[in-house]
This record gives structure tokens, C-alpha cells and sequence, in this order.
């Protein structure tokens, strides 16, 4: 039984530690960010106004500056609940999971973009999905499955998406279709508040 203690105890404390991600991980990581912003990923990385990076601590992947990397290392390890922005978690099948935190780093490099009209808005920040009715315009040359990032009419980022449709199809869909399917939205941080770090 003692055996046991130490070795769940050895795990517990392997998991809180924040630490750059493996080329796996990474890998995982940006070709999920790759649906969104494509080659714009290097962006991120390579900023004007520093050396940004990526860590994982408890499953979460959190994006920084390596300033703030270094200000966090004065904090105990496992009294450091969260640093920098999240950008999404890794779930037990080793899948990465985009949260909505990220929408504001994700939004400016989008090369797939959705605008939903006004009566859509409040619809898609509930968590629904966009249906062609709401749909008022769409990238062109955006292909099914493709990550999109959606607004509202006013150029205002409200979560992002799946594209269910190309754009063609889009054009000649039944209003009651589902053109985007949802991931994330900015309603989130009212509903999930608990949960987001």
C-alpha cells in the first residue's frame, strides 16, 4: 500500500509541472492551430515585441512570453495554478482541444472567416451551430471541415467553428442546413466559468 502512495504520489507531482511541450504534443498542437491560421503559426512564435512560447501544465497548453516564463519560475511549483493565455488542453486520448481563451490570438491570423447577421448572434453564442438562414457571408474558397473563425456583421470575433459545407455548397443549401459546426464561442466564459483557466 505504501508503494502505491509514493508512486501516485511521484505521478501527481510529474503532472503539475509546467514544462515545454514534447514534438509530439507540439506536433498535435499546431495542426490543430494549422485548421484555423494556417501557416500563420509562426506568427505567434516569432512576435516584434518578444520571444513568445508555448507550456503545458495539468493537461493545459498555455502561450507566453518567455518574460512571464521566467517571473513564474519565483512561484512554487505546485502552488502555480495558471500563467499566460490558454490555449487549449489535451484530452486522455492524447487529442488536443482548442478553447475559446485563444480566440483573440486566433482571430487576427484567421485565413477562414464567417460573419453570422445580428439575430444569428445570440443562436451561436448559446452554443448552437450556424445554419444557412443566419449565415451572412463566408470566405470564399473555404472547403468542408475547414476551421473557421466567426463574427458578427460588425467584424466583432465571437468563437469559431467547422465549415459544414464549401463555400459553393453554401450558396445553394436549404436555409435550415447547418453550414458551420460549433466548437467554441465567447459565451462560454458566462456558461463554463468554473471550468476555464
Amino acid at each position: 500500500m505504501r508503494r502505491f502512495l509514493i508512486a501516485s504520489t511521484t505521478q501527481f507531482k510529474s503532472s503539475i509541472i509546467m514544462r515545454p511541450l514534447t514534438d509530439e504534443e507540439t506536433k498535435t498542437m499546431f495542426e490543430k492551430l494549422s485548421k484555423y491560421i494556417g501557416e500563420n503559426i509562426k506568427l505567434l512564435v516569432d512576435r516584434p515585441d518578444g520571444v513568445y512560447c508555448f507550456r503545458l501544465h495539468n493537461d493545459r497548453v498555455y502561450y507566453m512570453s518567455e518574460k512571464i516564463l521566467k517571473l513564474a519560475t519565483n512561484v512554487a511549483r505546485d502552488k502555480l495554478v495558471s500563467v499566460g493565455t490558454c490555449f487549449g488542453k489535451f484530452t486522455k486520448t492524447g487529442k488536443f482541444r482548442l478553447h475559446i481563451t485563444a480566440l483573440d490570438f486566433l482571430a487576427p491570423y484567421a485565413k477562414f472567416k464567417v460573419w453570422v447577421k445580428p439575430g444569428t448572434e445570440q443562436s451561436f453564442l448559446y452554443g448552437n451551430h450556424v445554419l444557412k438562414s443566419g449565415l451572412g457571408r463566408i470566405t470564399e474558397n473555404t472547403n468542408q471541415y475547414q476551421g473557421v473563425v466567426v463574427y458578427s456583421m460588425a467584424d466583432v470575433p465571437l468563437g469559431f467553428g467547422v465549415a459544414a459545407k464549401t463555400t459553393q455548397e453554401c450558396r445553394r443549401m436549404d436555409p435550415m442546413s447547418i453550414v458551420v459546426f460549433h466548437q467554441a464561442d465567447v459565451g462560454e466564459f458566462i456558461r463554463n466559468e468554473d471550468t476555464l483557466t
